[in-house]
C-alpha cells in the first residue's frame, strides 16, 4: 500500500471507481484512514501525486483528530450528554445508576457490551424522535436503520429510509433531536434548499444552535472505541 513520506508516514488507501472523474482524498473520523478515489484508469503515480500536492491539508487533519479512547473499566463516557463512570456492576445487563455506567460481566468484554448497550438505547431514543417529527410533518419513513457511520450523521433515502450514527447517543439529546427532525424534513424536501431549511425551522426551531454543537465537538464522540480487549474492531 502507497504511503506519503514523512515523520510519521502515512497510509494511502487507493480506491479505484468507473463512476470517479477527477482525484479526491477522504479522512475517517472513526480511525484516520486516508482514502484517495481515483478515475478507473488513472495512474497510481498520478494518484500519489496528487497526494502530495495535499500533504498539509492531510496532515492538518490528521493532527486535528481526537486520540483514539478505549472504553474500559474505570473510564467515563459521554451517554446522553452526561459523563457518565464505568464501573463494575452486578447482575446481568447494562445500566444507568446516577452518574454511573454499571458494566456486569469479564471486564475484557466491558467496551462491546457498553457499544450494545449504547445502540440498542440511540435506536430507542432515534424511533421516538422520528416518530415524533414525522407525525408533525404527516409523513412516513419505511425504517430507521443505525450504522457507526464516518462521514455524515444521518440519511434519508428514496424509499424513505433513514439512518443514523448510534454515537449520537453519546451527544445531548437536543442535539441527537435535531438530527431526527433533519433526517425527517428530508421526506418532505430531499435536498438542501430553502425550502427545506424551512421545514427543519418548523420541526425544530434555533436547530443552528444544535448543529453548531455537533460542528464543535461532534468528531470527538468518534474517538471512543468499544471493541472488546485483544479485539482491534469498534
Amino acid at each position: 500500500m502507497p504511503h506519503l513520506p514523512g515523520l510519521p508516514p502515512v497510509e494511502i488507501t487507493l480506491r479505484r471507481s468507473a463512476r470517479t472523474r477527477r482525484f479526491s482524498l477522504r479522512i475517517s473520523r472513526l480511525d484516520g484512514r486516508v482514502t484517495l478515489s481515483m478515475p478507473l484508469r488513472a495512474r497510481e503515480s498520478e494518484a500519489m501525486r496528487f497526494a502530495h500536492e495535499q500533504a498539509d491539508w492531510i496532515r492538518s487533519t490528521l493532527k486535528e483528530m481526537p486520540i483514539a479512547r478505549p472504553v474500559t473499566l474505570g473510564d467515563a463516557i459521554p451517554v446522553e450528554g452526561r459523563m457518565l463512570a464505568i464501573v463494575q456492576g452486578l447482575g446481568r445487563g447494562v445500566r444507568i445508576e446516577g452518574d454511573s455506567l454499571q458494566v456486569p460481566g469479564d471486564p475484557a468484554q466491558a467496551g462491546a457490551r457498553i457499544g450494545a448497550f449504547l445502540k440498542v438505547l440511540a435506536r430507542d431514543r432515534l424511533a421516538l424522535a422520528c416518530d415524533r417529527h414525522a407525525a408533525a410533518l404527516g409523513r412516513r419513513y419505511s425504517r430507521i436503520t443505525l450504522r457507526d457511520m464516518r462521514s455524515r450523521w444521518g440519511s434519508c433515502a428514496h424509499d424513505a429510509a433513514l439512518m443514523f450514527s448510534w454515537r449520537l447517543i453519546m451527544a445531548p439529546p437536543m442535539v441527537l433531536d435535531y438530527v431526527a427532525a433533519h433526517e425527517v424534513a428530508h421526506l418532505a424536501e430531499m435536498n438542501h434548499s430553502p425550502a427545506f431549511w424551512a421545514v427543519v425551522e418548523q420541526l425544530f426551531p434555533r436547530w443552528q444552535v444544535q448543529r453548531a454543537w455537533l460542528h464543535s465537538h461532534g468528531q470527538a464522540l468518534h474517538a471512543y472505541r468499544f471493541a472488546a480487549k485483544g479485539n482491534t474492531q469498534d
